[in-house]
């Protein structure tokens, strides 16, 4: 995909921006993404989220988003742009809760990106039952604000 993004669809790449940021394995990997990312134009923000899935957990990494977001200046505390930051971070969780059972173990990057009216949440992890059942899950949301 080498494409330019022009003023009418830059929306249109937020939500790989986010997916690439999210699946870096280092954190030096992560800094040389995050700073071909970060401009005036685009916020962006890390975060990681660990434990066993549950009500709980699910209530801990919506915390974490917003922690992250508030806290790195992606989103301003408002409540169009928490409400569309939370509705985005629901649809990604949609991508790595399906069919997670209730004493699974989770670590989990976040990733969440934004230009403009325009916010993603990626998440990309690992879950497991067991260590040898260990397998990748990921989820996207993309919002308007």
């Amino acid at each position: 995909m080498n494409r330019s993004v022009n003023e009418e669809n830059y929306w249109e790449d937020i939500g790989y921006r986010a997916m690439r940021l999210a699946i870096t394995r280092t954190i030096a990997e992560e800094n040389e993404m995050k700073s071909k990312l970060q401009s005036d134009l685009w916020k962006v923000v890390v975060t990681e989220v660990g434990g066993r899935s549950s009500k709980d957990f699910q209530e801990k990494i919506n915390r974490a988003v917003m922690g992250a977001s508030l806290n790195g200046g992606v989103i301003e505390k408002q409540s169009h742009e928490i409400h569309a930051l939370l509705h985005a971070c629901e649809e990604a969780k949609r991508g790595v809760f399906i069919n997670v059972a209730s004493d699974t173990d989770l670590a989990l990057k976040v990733a969440i990106v934004r230009r403009k009216h325009w916010i993603a949440v990626a998440i990309f992890g690992n879950s497991a039952i067991h260590p040898m059942s260990s397998h990748e899950r990921c989820g996207l949301g993309v919002m308007n604000i």
